[in-house]
């Protein structure tokens, strides 16, 4: 299994050194950030999948409140919060905005590597099967299954239910599925995106439902629609 990279934007040389020191003795890839506008170029311009983030909440150019809000519009990527603050309004902030931890300064390397790997490994469970509603995806296998039965789908249409279960309930423009699906590096015609969509509603069937047309952005993956039978 791939090493999973980790991002530690903090604009202390030293808590950075040390969270680097700790993650590489797991066996994690760390990228280093010293302040939020670094954070969002490693997050959203670089090709390698940053796979946990460990965000400083006072950071120069942008802060982290500023950095979580940008991610959440876009990945559902783990995110453990950094400050040196313990005010319960900062920690119910940080969970309103979707953060998955919070960790108050001086904190224990030992204690914090722990609610690491906890959330890696569900990370890691989820790299094996992803399930949302009645679809399953076996992603070692390639495998699709709606209601228990396989359906067969194209490697560009599996990327794309995949791309959609990992950003669920976020409304994804055709440009950010464009990017994620086809690479950065993809710069054909955005009705790309529509034909594939069409072509992936058409084959997981009852399914379909669960992928919405999002006016003037996208679309978007939720299950606000019950199935029927």
């Amino acid at each position: 299994m791939r090493n999973f990279n980790v991002l530690v934007a903090d604009d202390e040389f030293r808590i950075r050194k040390l969270l680097a020191e700790f993650l590489q003795r797991e066996g994690y890839k760390v990228i280093e950030a010293e302040d939020g506008e670094q954070a969002i170029d490693a997050l959203f311009e670089s090709k390698v999948k940053i796979d946990l983030v460990i965000l400083d909440v006072m950071m120069p150019k942008y802060d982290g409140w500023f950095v979580l809000e940008r991610i959440r519009e876009f990945s559902t990527v783990p995110v453990v919060m950094l400050t040196a603050r313990s005010d319960e309004y900062d920690q119910l902030k940080g969970f309103k905005l979707g953060a998955d931890d919070y960790v108050t300064k001086p904190f224990s390397p030992s204690v914090l590597m722990a609610r690491i790997n906890k959330l890696i490994k569900k990370e890691k469970m989820d790299q094996e099967e992803m399930i949302f509603g009645i679809i399953r995806m076996n992603l070692l296998a390639r495998e699709v299954f709606i209601e228990g039965k396989k359906v067969e789908l194209t490697p560009k249409e599996f990327e794309l239910l995949k791309f959609f279960i990992d950003n669920k309930g976020i409304a994804l423009s055709r440009d950010k599925i464009l990017n994620a699906v086809w690479n950065y590096d993809y710069f054909g015609d955005l009705r790309t995106v529509d034909t594939h969509i069409k072509q992936l509603r058409a084959k997981i069937g009852i399914a379909s439902s669960y992928i919405s047309t999002v006016r003037s952005i996208g679309y978007r993956l939720d299950q606000e629609h019950e199935i029927i039978d």
